[in-house]
């Protein structure tokens, strides 16, 4: 059985896929609570808040299906959820590589929320250029995009080299 050293060195990670969690909930609610669905506010030339609500995934992909994605999305996003924390685990004493698995965790749970609360996902951020719309996203999705992007520097910074072990004395 792992140490209680094993368990403190998960508590950094569980609080931050607490703190994403969180944040993702509470910006979702005090948007679902002042806007309507489809009301917008420009806040600048390039960025509106807006209520949307995306029964697919990324970029609306599957949105137009009957509503068995719903269960099937949330499924998924729960068996990553526990793959991932098992990744933690196995890592826990690292920095970069929890940290990138708990931002999608925090994210993905997030998500996961909306799925079983609304139905869809709780979008609200949405960047434009003119007329043309980058798909509205949340907290939820920047924490994933965020967490994905740290995995890819890990990879491609390579493993740490690890330090050089004394010589042993026969």
């Amino acid at each position: 059985m792992p140490d209680r050293d094993a368990f403190r060195a998960m508590t950094p990670w569980l609080a931050l896929i607490a703190l994403v969690t969180a944040l993702d909930q509470i910006t979702k609610e005090l948007v679902l609570a002042r806007f309507a669905h489809g009301e917008h506010l420009e806040v600048t030339r390039f960025f509106d808040l807006v209520l949307a609500f995306n029964p697919g995934a990324a970029f609306s992909f599957l949105a137009g299906q009957p509503g068995w994605q719903r269960w099937f999305f949330a499924a998924l996003a729960i068996a990553v959820c526990a793959w991932l924390l098992a990744l933690i685990w196995q890592q826990r004493r690292e920095r970069l590589l929890p940290a990138a698995f708990s931002l999608i965790v925090g994210g993905a749970i997030g998500n996961v929320i909306d799925r079983l609360a609304y139905g869809a996902v709780v979008d609200f951020l949405s960047f434009h250029a003119g007329s043309h719309y980058w798909p509205a996203f949340n907290l939820a999705d920047s924490a994933i995009t965020l967490g994905v992007g740290l995995m890819l520097f890990a990879q491609f910074r390579g493993k740490p080299k690890a330090a050089p072990r004394p010589e042993q004395s026969p």
